[in-house]
C-alpha cells in the first residue's frame, strides 16, 4: 500500500438515538470530519457500527432486540439504511463510498483475508472511502467483535495502518469511572497493556452499542501487538478527529514499539483457530521471547488437544500464561513421544519434515 491509513471505528452510540434509528446529524458530522482528513492528504478507513440500531425501530421492534434471528432481521434493514445515509453525507463532499460487510470467519480463512485486502487497496488507490462492518446477517456466533471494536483492531493490523482511532464517549481511560469519584484520574497514554490497565477498564457503557471501554482496551491490545498505536477518546466538535489524529486528541493514546506484522503473522496471532495447546518449561519460553529462537522438543513439558502438522497451536508458559502462538510440525502423538527429549532422541522415534516443534518464523509472541 502506496500510503498507509488511518482506521477510523465509530460505534452505535455516537451514530443513532437510544430509541433506534440514525442520527443524520451525526453521521454528516463524522462524514465531515473524515473528509478533511481526506483533503489533507490521509487516506481513510472507517469501521462502523450501527446497523441493528439503525434498523430495529424500523420494524417494528420498541426496543433494541435481544434474539439472535431478530438482530439479524434488523442488521438487514439497518445496514441499507447506514449505507444510504453514508453515501449521501460523503457525497457532498464529492466523496466516493464503498461498504465491506465481513464475518470473524473471513479473518480465519487465509485466501479470503487476503482477498479483502486487496479490494481494501484498490478501493483506497482510488480514492474511495472503504466502509467496514460486520455481517451481521450472516454471522452464526454473538453478533459482535465487540461493537466492533476487535473487528477495527484486525482491519488496522491487516492494512497496517499509521493509527486506529476508536471513537466513544468518554475522554478516554480513566484510573476509576469519572461518573461516580471525583478522584478519577486520566490516563493520557499507555505504554504496555498489563493486567492494571485492563482491570481499571469497566463493563459496557450504553444500551444502544455492544462495546465498553473493556472492549476498546482489548482493540488497542491486538491493534499494538500488531505494531499499530491507537487513540480512544471523543470526536464530538469540528476539527477534533483531526487532532486525535494529530496526538492532542481528546482521550488515551496507547503506544507501540512494535513493527506492524507481515499477514502471515498476522493471520497466526489474531486471525487462525488453535488446535492445541503447548506447554514449556522456562528455558524454551526465554529462547522464545528474548532469544529469536525456535521451539524444540527439549522444551515441551506438556501437550493437550488434537493437532496436526500445519495446524496453529497455542503455547503457555510454565505458570500457565499462553505467551503465543505457532504453526506446529509435528501431530499431537508425535510430541506427546518426544516431549522433554534431545534432538538425536527424537529422530530416532519420530518421522518429521522438520526438527523444530514451531519455527521461529511462524511463530508470533503474544506477550508484552
Amino acid at each position: 500500500m502506496q500510503h498507509r491509513c488511518i482506521v477510523v471505528k465509530i460505534g452505535s452510540s455516537s451514530l443513532t438515538s437510544p430509541e433506534g434509528g440514525l442520527r443524520r446529524e451525526k453521521i454528516q458530522f463524522y462524514a465531515e470530519e473524515l473528509a478533511s482528513l481526506r483533503r489533507a492528504g490521509i487516506a481513510v478507513l472507517l469501521v462502523t457500527s450501527g446497523a441493528i440500531a439503525a434498523g430495529f425501530s424500523a420494524i417494528g421492534y420498541k426496543r433494541r432486540p435481544k434474539l439472535i434471528h431478530e438482530k439479524q432481521a434488523a442488521a438487514a434493514v439497518g445496514q441499507s439504511l447506514l449505507m444510504q445515509a453514508y453515501n449521501e453525507a460523503f457525497a457532498a463532499h464529492e466523496m466516493v463510498v464503498a461498504q465491506l460487510l465481513l464475518t470473524r470467519s473471513d479473518f480465519s480463512d487465509r485466501y479470503r483475508v487476503h482477498n479483502a485486502l486487496m479490494t481494501i487497496e484498490e478501493l483506497l488507490q482510488r480514492s474511495v472511502i472503504p466502509i467496514v462492518n460486520e455481517n451481521d446477517t450472516v454471522a452464526v456466533n454473538e453478533l459482535k467483535f465487540g461493537d466492533n471494536d476487535n473487528l477495527s483492531a484486525l482491519v488496522a493490523n491487516l492494512v497496517k495502518a499509521k493509527q486506529l482511532i476508536i471513537v466513544t464517549d468518554t475522554d478516554g481511560l480513566y484510573t476509576e469511572d469519572p461518573r461516580k469519584s471525583p478522584q478519577a484520574r486520566k490516563i493520557e497514554r499507555v505504554g504496555v497493556i498489563d493486567d492494571d490497565i485492563l482491570g481499571i477498564a469497566g463493563g459496557a457503557g450504553s444500551s444502544v452499542g455492544t462495546g465498553g471501554m473493556r472492549s476498546k482496551i482489548e482493540a488497542a491490545r491486538i491493534a499494538t501487538s500488531g505494531g499499530v498505536p491507537v487513540f480512544v477518546g471523543v470526536v464530538r466538535e469540528p476539527g477534533e478527529l483531526e487532532m486525535a489524529a494529530s496526538g492532542t486528541g481528546k482521550g488515551t493514546y496507547f503506544d507501540t514499539t512494535l513493527h506492524t506484522l507481515p499477514m502471515k503473522k498476522q493471520w497466526v496471532g489474531f486471525h487462525s483457530t488453535p488446535q492445541g495447546l503447548i506447554a514449556i518449561d522456562q528455558g524454551a519460553e526465554t529462547a522464545l521471547l528474548s532469544g529469536g529462537k525456535s521451539l524444540l522438543p527439549a522444551g515441551i513439558a506438556s501437550v493437550s488437544g488434537e493437532f496436526y502438522p500445519g495446524d496453529v497451536v497455542e503455547v503457555a508458559n510454565a505458570g500457565g500464561q499462553v505467551i503465543g502462538r505457532g504453526v506446529v510440525n509435528y501431530a499431537a502423538w508425535q510430541l506427546q513421544a518426544v516431549a522433554g527429549l534431545s534432538t538425536d532422541e527424537v529422530r530416532k522415534r519420530v518421522t518429521v519434515t522438520r526438527i523444530e516443534v514451531i519455527h521461529r518464523d511462524e511463530w508470533i509472541h503474544l506477550k508484552h
